[in-house]
């Protein structure tokens, strides 16, 4: 059995992950760390390079997941694919582009309906009275006009994620397998 050959597997099914909405791998968990504790929430995988290993997601930059990796740059990121059976665990460094030829690029390749997301007056998280979509009332049902949507870039984040350590753990019956690789490319197993 080689190592290489199921961390590489893995990394290839990662990137199929980007277009493909029906893929486990396409939305996973980010866990941070606000005030020594730990928050999860779920997010949009939206790139993926390979030498080096980085992933990337966008947020809003107002959100508390943007301010908690400006405060403590280690994450995590948590992928599950139920079908197959296999956890993917990555330990990372956070680099967030905000307002930045990075951002730019990204939201300029971003489509309309996904910009809306980011032109809402009250910042993720923000506790409401009443219920509120957080977007332009005019765009509810539909995407924003171009000219309408430039106002949400002043929002918008592009998060990358360095790889520090990577680990997949296979679920089987007859004997978990478990293993992993760091930034230095050591590769190794891992006892179940």
């Amino acid at each position: 059995m080689q190592i290489k050959t199921i961390i590489n597997e893995e990394i290839n099914y990662l990137t199929k992950a980007i277009k493909d909405g029906k893929n486990p791998y396409h939305m996973f968990s980010l866990a941070t760390i606000n005030n020594n504790k730990a928050e999860a929430r779920t997010v949009v995988l939206r790139g993926v390079d390979i030498t080096p290993l980085k992933i990337y997601f966008n947020a809003d930059y107002r959100s508390p997941k943007v301010s908690q990796l400006n405060d403590n740059t280690l994450c995590s990121a948590l992928f599950y694919d139920i079908e197959r059976r296999i956890q993917l665990r990555l330990s990372c460094l956070a680099i967030i582009h905000y307002n930045s030829k990075i951002s730019k690029k990204i939201w300029d390749k971003t489509a309309l309906q996904s910009k809306k997301c980011y032109m809402g007056s009250y910042a993720p998280s923000t506790r409401l009275k009443d219920w509120d979509p957080n977007i332009p009332l005019k765009y509810f049902k539909k995407d924003p006009e171009l000219k309408d949507s430039k106002k949400g870039y002043k929002n918008f984040a592009h998060i990358e994620l360095e790889i520090v350590d990577l680990e997949v753990l296979q679920l089987h019956h007859d004997g978990h397998i478990r293993c992993g690789f760091n930034n230095k490319k050591e590769y190794f197993f891992i006892s179940p």
